[in-house]
């Protein structure tokens, strides 16, 4: 199971990510416009357990579709497939939940993310 918890989902299924290509537990991802973290790695039928609550440690970058822009504490995130790292608060990208803490502007940081909204 993800490593990466913070605090415990309720919802979790199986399914088939959208984006990443090959799921890693821990990872955020998506299928279609449900966001979900990997429980557990890609196996080989292409499904993840994904949690569509919960808080995790995720990466998120500190810009938004306008160029860097820090992030607060209650911020909706969008997980953007193109992106290194996925999250940040472009609003191109499919809504994924909310940050829990701050990103300095520019910066990527590994922050809490409550999943889901």
């Amino acid at each position: 199971m993800a490593k990466n918890t913070v605090i415990m989902w309720t919802k979790s299924r199986a399914m088939a990510f959208t984006d990443p290509a090959i799921p890693q537990s821990g990872d955020p991802g998506r299928t279609g416009q449900i966001p979900a973290v990997a429980l557990t790695n890609e196996d080989s039928n292409g499904l993840v357990t994904g949690a569509e609550d919960g808080t995790f440690n995720l990466s998120v970058k500190g810009v938004d579709g306008s160029g860097n822009q820090a992030v607060a504490d209650g911020d909706i995130l969008y997980y953007v497939d193109a992106d290194t790292p996925k999250l940040s608060k472009k609003t191109t990208g499919v809504r994924f939940g909310y940050a829990r803490a701050a990103v300095s502007s520019g910066a990527t940081t590994v922050i809490p993310v409550e999943v889901g909204y």
